[in-house]
């Protein structure tokens, strides 16, 4: 027993030395009995997510047929959930190899920066979306000059640029209150709501703005694409051509399933109040933000739209065709005819 409370106190004063200077991450799935298959699967999640968004990424910017805006924007899209599980996922499944869960001040700030850029910045890149649907069904004859090149590089610059002002206002002053309890941060990343709940100051009225900005991120994206699709849905109720009805939906329907996805877990992070938060609840939430929605929309994009599935076929044929003729070349100088 002595043995067994002296490891207990040395494990304590090995904690608290490390949280001196770091935070300790307790991770995606805590000490529960199936960790390690779990985080395996998780791995196997976090593989998705790269090759999915990688590849869509890729076909959209070799394939001519997807050089339209609508692909433009899903492009950065990609780009943006290939970041979000690079940011969040590497030091999580690391950490759980290792053992070691710690991270440093600088790094959790830097973790939470591009976070809430990213998160920033995919709030408003969904109401450009929902911008550019709302050009092409309603004003299709002034679509090229609405969409052109000019105009969505300025847009996806403002989402950028918006998406980093939001982490560059929030992260400063999460890292700079004095964090005197326990520094094991009840999530898997650096969140800010997760973090402050570690401070040991009066927070409250820095939790009410943080919400409150927050809200702000969100109301401005959900006011633009309701509006544009309430005037796409006006449109739609009076097409007399039921093809051209199924045209329009099937048009509008990826983007509005990734709005759905994105802005409910949303809302539920940064805009309820802190009784209806748990730590388990907020942490399930956090990897269905960061993982899974990384992979479902390469799959949302892909599986339903005919041109991507196209333009990966023509691909794998045109690969196909290349190591048929290469097999028939090497053949030949192999085997000369005389």
């Amino acid at each position: 027993m002595s043995f067994s409370g002296d490891s207990f106190m040395l494990d304590m004063d090995s904690e608290n030395q490390t949280s001196s200077t770091s935070f300790i991450l307790v991770g995606l799935f805590g000490d529960t009995k199936h960790a390690a298959l779990l985080y395996l699967v998780t791995f196997i999640f976090f593989l998705m997510a790269l090759t999915g968004n990688g590849l869509l990424i890729l076909l959209i910017h070799v394939e001519p047929r997807l050089g339209s805006p609508m692909y433009f924007f899903i492009s950065q899209l990609s780009l943006m959930d290939l970041m979000y599980v690079s940011v969040t996922g590497p030091k999580m499944l690391v950490g759980q190899v290792t053992g070691d869960h710690t991270i440093s001040p600088s790094g959790c700030g830097v973790q939470m920066f591009f976070y809430l850029t990213l998160a920033g910045a995919e709030f408003f890149l969904l109401s450009s979306m929902a911008y550019d649907r709302y050009a092409a069904i309603c004003r299709p004859l002034h679509y090229p000059l609405l969409m052109n090149q000019r105009v969505c590089q300025i847009l996806v610059s403002g989402c950028w640029l918006l998406g980093s002002v939001d982490g560059l206002l929030i992260t400063p002053i999460t890292m700079s209150f004095p964090y005197c309890r326990s520094r094991r941060v009840p999530s898997f990343f650096c969140e800010a709501p997760a973090l402050l709940k570690l401070s040991c100051t009066d927070i409250s009225l820095y939790q009410l703005l943080m919400y409150l900005c927050c809200a702000l991120m969100i109301l401005i994206p959900i006011l633009v694409i309701s509006g544009s699709y309430i005037l796409i849905l006006r449109l739609i109720l009076r097409m007399n051509s039921a093809e051209g009805r199924k045209k329009a939906f099937a048009t509008c329907f990826s983007h509005m399933t990734i709005v759905m996805l994105f802005f409910g877990v949303a809302l539920y992070t940064y805009t309820l109040p802190s009784p209806y938060h748990t730590a388990q609840h907020d942490t399930l939430v956090s990897a269905f933000y960061t993982i899974i929605t990384p992979v479902l929309n390469p799959l949302i994009y892909s599986l339903r739209n005919k041109d991507v599935t196209g333009a990966l076929r023509n691909i794998f044929q045109s690969r196909l065709s290349l190591r048929k003729a290469m097999s028939i070349s090497s053949e030949s100088f192999e085997h000369p005819s005389s």
